[in-house]
């Protein structure tokens, strides 16, 4: 098989890209692969885009949330800046990273919508070890009971209400 760029060289390189549920395949000789950026030097399982990061499909995101960089966000804070670590919104939006712990504070209500679309919820709940966990994973699924309860009572449940009231119950006692 010849490379399929210059089509003078035999192609030693393979390169399968897959975006979107489409699948394309190239062939090249080593000096084409080189020249469109795929070092046949090294051995590789897989072949990432090279711009391919978190903080880079965190930037995504939230160029999607909010618009391109250059625009004015709509929800940014009057805060422009971190007072710890001087790092804008701004610059916060083209890296993905924020500088330090304090930037949450400093661009809280601009990084609700990100956290809300990322995970879900703005709510850190956390994760508890089934091993380790004993009263705290208690605690939590009688709370996680509490919201299908209020949840149950709006939709005037009440029967199932009074089955997540007896499972409240039953954990509280096993609490104890």
């Amino acid at each position: 098989m010849w490379c399929e760029r210059c089509k003078q060289r035999p192609a030693t390189v393979h390169v399968t890209k897959i975006v979107n549920n489409h699948k394309s395949e190239s062939h090249l000789c080593a000096t084409c692969a080189r020249e469109s950026g795929v070092d046949p030097g090294k051995e590789l399982g897989f072949l990432f885009e090279p711009n391919f990061s978190f903080h880079n499909l965190l930037a995504s995101l939230l160029e999607n949330e909010f618009g391109p960089p250059s625009a004015i966000a709509p929800y940014q804070t009057a805060v422009e800046k971190c007072s710890t670590c001087g790092l804008t919104f701004t610059d916060f939006r083209k890296i993905g990273l924020l500088g330090c712990g304090d930037c949450y504070q400093a661009f809280g209500k601009s990084l609700g919508p990100l956290f809300r679309r990322v995970h879900g919820h703005i709510n850190h709940t956390g994760k508890v070890p089934k091993r380790t966990g004993g009263k705290v994973r208690i605690k939590k699924e009688i709370a996680d009971l509490r919201r299908k309860l209020q949840d149950a009572i709006a939709r005037e449940a009440y029967e199932e209400a009074a089955q997540i009231r007896d499972e409240i119950k039953a954990k509280e006692e096993k609490l104890k």
